[in-house]
């Protein structure tokens, strides 16, 4: 699966991995819900240090069509509250 944190690039992320990363999603998802700001800063650091340290990063020219959207590091809970479905960022 591609996925694209938004402002860095692509990692390709074997399908393996997201029962890990769906934990990390419930957590900011909860937090965005109660709004925990620094807990939703720390979670989003989290997830997104996951997906790239599981991840291969596909070169810069590489245009592969994404299958998730995570937000930049520097998004902001109201940014990413936009971006979400009821899902969550990853899809369960």
């Amino acid at each position: 699966m591609i996925v694209r944190i938004m402002g860095e690039g692509q990692v390709k992320l074997a399908d393996g991995h997201f029962a890990e990363l769906n934990k990390l999603d419930d957590e900011l998802l909860a937090e965005m819900e109660s709004g925990d700001e620094s807990g939703f800063r720390r979670t989003l650091c989290a997830l997104l240090d996951k997906v790239r340290e599981l991840g291969a990063p596909l070169p810069d020219d590489a245009l592969e069509p994404s299958e998730l959207i995570l937000p930049a590091p520097d998004a902001t809970l109201d940014e990413v509250k936009d971006m979400l479905s009821d899902d969550g960022l990853i899809p369960g």
